[in-house]
């Protein structure tokens, strides 16, 4: 590939720089996705209460999907607002994915938790002014 088809197809591209249209989809398909997933665990809990189905595992693709597209909705929005703040494409993207895939792990890993006390019957109520009992 010659540079002069290297430009045509980098134009064809084109996004604006700031891309802020790319951080608005980033959080609308983050917002839809977690509306989704807020209404799969909901849907197994109800599921849980009135026929004692299984909630665990989690790694089921009705839960998965949701989950990817929120990892991939807010490392878009994050990604897209460092790079207005002048960092480079690849490294704030790359950042803001790692960041999203290590909050989202230690939030399936609560949720997961908090399932199995669920199914235990030994769950209670969350106290978020003590975070000693979730690490």
């Amino acid at each position: 590939m010659d540079e002069s088809s290297q430009d045509f197809l980098l134009e064809l591209v084109g996004y604006g720089q700031p891309p802020y249209f790319v951080a608005l989809a980033g959080l609308l398909v983050a917002a839809a996705c977690g509306l989704t997933f807020a209404k799969v665990i909901e849907n197994r809990l109800e599921g849980w209460k009135q026929d004692r189905l299984a909630l665990l595992p989690l790694s089921r693709v009705e839960t998965v999907t949701p989950a990817i597209g929120i990892v991939l909705g807010i490392s878009l929005f994050i990604g897209s607002f460092l790079q207005v703040f002048g960092f480079a494409s690849g490294t704030s993207l790359l950042v803001s994915f790692l960041l999203s895939m290590l909050t989202t792990g230690a939030l399936w890993v609560q949720l997961v938790r908090l399932m199995e006390q669920v199914e235990k019957g030994t769950f209670k109520a969350v106290d978020f002014d003590n975070f000693d009992e979730f690490f």
